[in-house]
């Protein structure tokens, strides 16, 4: 297949340190590219990818610097997708919602993967206007408040086998990954860590947006607990290190996460996750087998006491089992050739048909 692949432009494909979507974007295509197909990633020009670069702006805008209207290289972007659909079988968008009168419109199979939250109120209208456009959820808790949204399919985010090595022996302390916002509750982590009398090692990004929380919340409660060490962004070396040596991730999110990376890269290690009950992390966790799944802070304590009876070998082994690349790929691609054989036949592809196709987890 020819298989376009437009890619956010915040972040490179993959991305230097923080970067969920461009990270999964990355994976997929390089899997897609060893299949023999041939793939253009429209990115930013400092991505790294064995698909056919097509650089939409120099450099990842966050990386670069950028403070204009981040919509101005979007609309390039989707114009240069636009000059060359000639060349493709199949369009597929990572980038939101920005398409969707362009996608409407085109003489071309296409779909959008969802990796954000759909919940805002505006979501809904949108869906009815555009409600030919067909969606990808990234989990099946991820689509609960946009029922009506013309879902295809729920594919879980893979991993390659060989990015993170299992390690057998952690260290003695606890690991947050993430960025530092309400929603994902690092405050609740420094709790539970220091309940559990263990460090915490915090790799996190705080986006402009959340500095104020940063400075009023997380920092006095960073100068008040020495045992927590806060590191900053890390690459996938210093991932694996962090994760690796962890006894649990904590992942005590205050939000329907979408699907949250960082548990199955940590689960690649063999680390246990402990996870609030919420939007994804049930789908992603089994409990007792990769992580725990907790309400409190006090299941959290009484979870990271009792992590040790979970055994490292059998976290990776589900990690293989669930969230391979390949697993991924092979739903996306059953994907590309349903839409492609329904639109040669002019038949608009419907829910219910997929569904059963594309619980890959």
């Amino acid at each position: 297949m020819r298989i376009a692949q437009i890619a956010p432009l915040d972040e490179s494909v993959p991305p230097r340190c923080y970067g969920g979507t461009e990270r999964v974007v990355h994976y997929l295509t390089e899997e897609l590219v060893r299949r023999g197909h041939e793939v253009v990633l429209f990115a930013s020009g400092d991505s790294l990818t064995s698909a056919e670069l097509f650089a939409c702006v120099p450099e990842a805008l966050r990386r670069s610097g950028y403070q204009g209207d981040r919509s101005v290289p979007a609309l390039i972007q989707l114009d240069h997708v636009a000059d060359q659909l000639h060349r493709f079988d199949i369009l597929h968008f990572h980038t939101g919602h920005g398409h969707y009168p362009l996608t409407a419109r085109l003489d071309r199979p296409h779909l959008t993967t969802m990796h954000g939250p759909v919940a805002a109120p505006e979501m809904a209208a949108l869906h009815r206007h555009f409600d030919r456009v067909p969606l990808v959820s990234i989990s099946d808790a991820q689509r609960l408040p946009l029922p009506q949204a013309h879902w295809i399919g729920t594919v879980h985010h893979g991993l390659p086998a060989h990015l993170y090595r299992f390690e057998p022996n952690p260290g003695d302390y606890l690991a947050f990954v993430g960025r530092v916002s309400p929603e994902k509750r690092l405050d609740r982590a420094i709790a539970i860590a220091t309940q559990a009398g263990l460090p915490l090692k915090v790799a996190a990004k705080v986006d402009s947006v959340d500095n104020a929380y940063f400075h009023s919340v997380i920092e006095p409660l960073l100068q008040s607990h020495p045992e927590v060490e806060f590191i900053g962004e890390v690459d996938d070396a210093g991932k694996q290190e962090l994760l690796g040596g962890a006894l649990a991730l904590l992942f005590p999110i205050d939000w329907p996460e979408p699907f949250g990376l960082v548990m199955i890269e940590a689960n690649a290690c063999g680390t246990p996750v402990i996870a609030w009950r919420n939007g994804s992390t049930p789908e992603v966790i089994r409990n007792g087998i990769n992580g725990v799944l907790v309400d409190s802070i006090e299941a959290a304590v009484l979870a990271v006491r009792g992590i040790d009876r979970l055994s490292r070998q059998r976290v990776r082994a589900d990690f293989d089992d669930r969230f391979s690349v390949e697993r991924q790929a092979n739903a996306y691609e059953q994907l590309y050739h349903w839409l492609i054989q329904h639109h040669r036949s002019r038949i608009r592809p419907e829910s219910r048909i997929l569904s059963p196709l594309l619980h890959a987890a």
